[in-house]
């Protein structure tokens, strides 16, 4: 009678669930030229795996090699590697506060696995003696049943997280108001050196069209979301840092949108596109809080760095406009004999401010960047770039009062940031290609590297100090168009493709 009321592990019991089903690794595409195993399995960066588990390898159709460790809950869909697991903790260079031990871990993921299987723990009566090992105890058809829907249920909550696309609500509010654990360390301490990106975390490839823009959230202890705008009408907000995850797609656009930029809170999005409207969007509700339509189709837009409410737009128009939000009119324009506007950046304390134009003639590159007063709204020189090439783009360096403008003629030019904004002939950075698209370049934290992209698809790293090439990266198959390092985490790198690909690197 008592062999009725047990079920040994080697006989087949009604209580036990199907088998975890294997990640699936086909969503996952990366370069070919880059092997996530190698980056993230215990023990890649030379030292000697803790680990007495190995995530094992699966190989999808295309030949991508992805990590499917052992416990299946850490492998996750749609393009993402899970940060949070201890195999990412222990690869992740500098974040030896973060390791976690695996006897923890299996422990932790024993207990949720054993309720996740509907398999509840004998309660031992005052009387009774130790239940015997390798012995489970029998359960009510009724009970099984209660519990089996339970971990359906937690599943299918499960896979609705790996599609990567979570609503805002309470729950995305807690998502937006959390502070990474891989970022916390890091908060109270200053940016130390950075160091060649080499492997990749995350390809998050949920845009349909090409990807115009990337900007890290400004405020440090939500820096682990990252902005895109793209020219399929769409801007999104992504966990850039733990989960690769799409946290909110916004809509607000009926054409492409070319600029899209952080307020200095980290809660807001203004935008501009195609079709000539401005928004500034909260990120939690997704409602405009601020909406005009403009006279020219957008190609750039910048916040004040001291005055939050006023933002500068410049366009398809030889006019830039500098707009307050709060009563959603134009405080000053900027007008200048020139078709367009590529780029605009503020020097520090926002007193005088650079465009670059598209105003290039066959005998003259006069009006190429342009200074001015942004008080006054007067021009102070137009006489500071005298080759005959269009910048896309500009950036300013972190430390010294420097800043790069990227040529079309594939270079990038270097020059000084107080008047009369001398260019450094003695310094050039060459080596990657522009070819007409709008190909960014960036600063590391710490001023040291030159990041730009390149029409080839590779990313391009100069020392700051001797202009040479560090390391070219192949980071796409299609045109680079952007690359940002991180503020907090360091060697910490985003690039965004022509092809609508966001990856993240370390």
């Amino acid at each position: 009678m008592s062999s009725s009321l047990v079920a040994y592990d080697d006989s087949d019991s009604e209580a036990e669930t199907e088998k975890p089903e294997v990640c699936n690794a086909s969503s996952r595409q990366t370069s070919s030229s880059v092997n996530p195993v190698q980056n993230f399995a215990p023990g890649s960066l030379g030292t000697k795996s803790t680990y007495e588990k190995q995530p094992t390898e699966n190989t999808d159709s295309s030949g991508t090699s992805t990590v499917c460790g052992d416990p299946p809950e850490h492998c996750t869909q749609n393009n993402n590697t899970d940060l949070t697991s201890p195999y990412f903790r222990k690869a992740y260079a500098g974040h030896s506060a973060l390791s976690v031990s695996y006897k923890s871990h299996e422990q932790s993921t024993g207990s949720s696995a054993s309720s996740r299987n509907g398999v509840s723990q004998k309660r031992i009566h005052k009387d009774s003696t130790t239940a015997i090992g390798g012995i489970r105890p029998y359960i009510p058809k009724r009970l099984r049943q209660e519990n089996s829907s339970m971990p359906e249920k937690k599943d299918s909550d499960q896979r609705e997280g790996s599609d990567c696309d979570v609503n805002l609500g309470i729950s995305g509010d807690q998502t937006l108001r959390k502070i990474s654990e891989l970022i916390k360390p890091y908060l109270g301490s200053k940016y130390k050196f950075t160091e060649i990106p080499k492997s990749l975390i995350f390809c998050m490839s949920k845009h349909s069209g090409p990807v115009n823009e990337i900007q890290w959230s400004p405020v440090r202890e939500q820096s682990h979301m990252l902005l895109s705008a793209s020219m399929d009408k769409t801007i999104k907000v992504w966990d850039a840092v733990d989960t690769g995850c799409c946290l909110k797609t916004y809509s607000c656009h009926s054409c492409a949108v070319r600029a899209a930029r952080w307020s200095s809170c980290g809660r807001q999005i203004l935008s501009g596109g195609f079709d000539s409207m401005l928004h500034l969007t909260d990120i939690e509700t997704g409602k405009q809080i601020f909406s005009s339509k403009n006279e020219f189709r957008i190609s750039t837009l910048k916040f004040h760095p001291t005055e939050s409410n006023i933002f500068i737009c410049g366009g398809f128009s030889p006019e830039v406009k500098a707009w307050d939000i709060r009563t959603s009119k134009v405080l000053r324009v900027y007008k200048a004999a020139v078709q367009q506007t590529l780029d605009i950046l503020f020097l520090p304390e926002g007193r005088e401010f650079l465009t670059s134009t598209d105003a290039v003639s066959r005998d003259s590159a006069d009006r190429t960047i342009i200074a001015w007063d942004f008080q006054s709204a007067a021009k102070i020189s137009n006489q500071i770039f005298h080759e005959r090439y269009t910048c896309p783009s500009l950036t300013l360096h972190p430390k010294e009062p420097m800043f790069v403008a990227q040529t079309n003629g594939n270079y990038l030019a270097l020059f000084s940031a107080q008047r009369p904004y001398r260019i450094n002939k003695k310094k050039r950075y060459e080596g990657h290609k522009v070819e007409g698209f709008a190909v960014g370049c960036e600063f590391s934290p710490d001023g040291t590297l030159l990041v730009t992209g390149s029409s080839d698809g590779k990313v391009f790293f100069y020392n700051y100090h001797t202009a040479r090439i560090i390391r070219a990266l192949s980071a796409h198959k299609e045109a680079c168009v952007s690359a940002i390092f991180h503020p907090v985490l360091p060697s910490l790198l985003a690039t965004c493709s022509w092809a609508g690909e966001i990856k993240i690197w370390q």
